[in-house]
């Protein structure tokens, strides 16, 4: 199981921004988002939530291949070899337009459409 906690959540927590990268059949497609959004609406260890607005390419690459990777980096993070971290956040993706996680993205973000569910298969640091 990969849960968010320790060092990643620490990453997320101080990260302004996040990226996005999908596959389809053109190749990669990157979007974004700001951490606040992802941080109102919780993380709750093995998911996160992202409300979307248009992600319109980003949704039909996950009807061909639904993995997913986020890029997160905080220039306030300490480690061993200095300041910085980035971390990525492997997953599975679904972008939802109905049901109890869209309807919570909606209310609380009136101009998404819906939410990015990211499910998380694995975590990783980019910096020693």
């Amino acid at each position: 199981m990969n849960k968010i906690e320790g060092i990643y959540r620490e990453v997320i927590e101080k990260s302004e921004w996040l990226a996005i990268a999908t596959t389809g059949p053109d190749g990669p497609h990157l979007a974004a988002s700001w951490t606040r959004y992802v941080l109102a609406l919780g993380i709750d260890g093995e998911e996160i939530l992202i409300p979307a607005g248009r992600y319109e390419k980003t949704g039909e690459n996950l009807q061909h291949d639904p993995r997913v990777e986020l890029l997160f980096a905080a220039r306030d993070v300490r480690r061993s070899g200095g300041e910085g971290q980035g971390c990525s956040v492997i997953g599975m993706a679904e972008l939802q337009t109905t049901g109890p996680k869209a309807d919570t993205a909606k209310a609380k973000f009136p101009w998404a459409r819906g939410v990015l569910i990211v499910k998380i298969t694995g975590l990783k640091t980019h910096l020693p």
